[in-house]
């Protein structure tokens, strides 16, 4: 985690903070999504049927994907000093573009978009990041995380 003393930290909005390091998807990740939410549908879960399908293996669901933000996010957001917390605030928006197959490799390139005190002791740092997927043109998603941070 990288950190800034408060007064410094608006002055970050506007800059590439950099790209996580490559994560690979595999059919074990894809499954323990499936069971943690419920969704077993096909695609994501039976790789026999799915080689049958439109992307001819199964695919990460996109919330599973989603979910990786914070854990790429970690050692790239720029947060104050003298952070007691940080919890996610929400998505301004979130577009999945294409799927991540199986076995892919993904990493997060993150631009930290705004930053501003939403009251004293809580500060809201907005990013807009993109999950890419080594060896694909365009991107898994993009989308505009919230991180509240209380001081």
């Amino acid at each position: 985690m990288r950190q800034a003393p408060i007064e410094e930290l608006p002055r970050y909005a506007g800059s590439h903070l950099g790209v996580s390091r490559w994560l690979t998807i595999d059919q074990a990740r894809i499954d323990l999504f499936a069971q943690a939410t419920g969704d077993f549908q096909y695609i994501h879960v039976d790789p026999v049927r799915a080689a049958q399908g439109p992307f001819g293996c199964t695919i990460a669901h996109g919330f599973l994907s989603l979910s990786l933000i914070p854990l790429l996010m970690e050692d790239l957001l720029v947060l104050p000093e003298g952070l007691q917390m940080v919890i996610n605030y929400g998505l301004d928006s979130v577009r999945f573009i294409q799927p991540i197959k199986v076995d892919s490799q993904v990493r997060l390139s993150v631009m930290l978009d705004d930053v501003r005190e939403k009251k004293p002791g809580q500060w809201l740092l907005k990013a807009i990041v993109t999950l890419e997927i080594d060896g694909e043109e365009k991107p898994a998603l993009i989308a505009e995380p919230l991180s509240l941070c209380f001081i």
